[in-house]
């Protein structure tokens, strides 16, 4: 039965985190449709950026939810055995966690360089 719970929680969040990466992508690469389409390079060169930062939010913030899931029941359950492993749990969640403001960085400056 826990591990059922947990894989039914491990499937909302990856369901959860794959709606916000396709609303990301489509959220940043929609004003570029909306303007003028013109055949020329300039265009496309920054939807291709508009949907290269998208994707780096998006699927950082999938393997965030995939890490954080995995360590963050490992954490609690090592925090349930030992209590003091709190710090040490704390920091593997918090590296998982990284992964996602790393992929959030690569894409405001790709955005910046729009």
């Amino acid at each position: 039965m826990k591990k059922r719970t947990a894989m039914i929680l491990f499937f909302i969040q990856f369901l959860v985190m794959l709606i916000f990466a396709v609303s990301t992508v489509f959220a940043l690469s929609l004003p570029l449709a909306q303007q003028t389409t013109s055949s020329t390079n300039g265009s496309l060169d920054r939807a291709a950026i508009a949907i290269a930062a998208g994707l780096a939010v998006g699927l950082t913030g999938l393997g965030a939810a995939k890490a954080i899931a995995a360590s963050g029941t490992a954490a609690i359950s090592a925090l349930a055995e030992k209590p003091e492993t709190f710090f040490r749990s704390f920091l593997v969640v918090a590296l998982a966690e990284a992964i996602a403001i790393y992929g959030l960085i690569v894409a405001i400056l790709l955005w910046i360089s729009l």
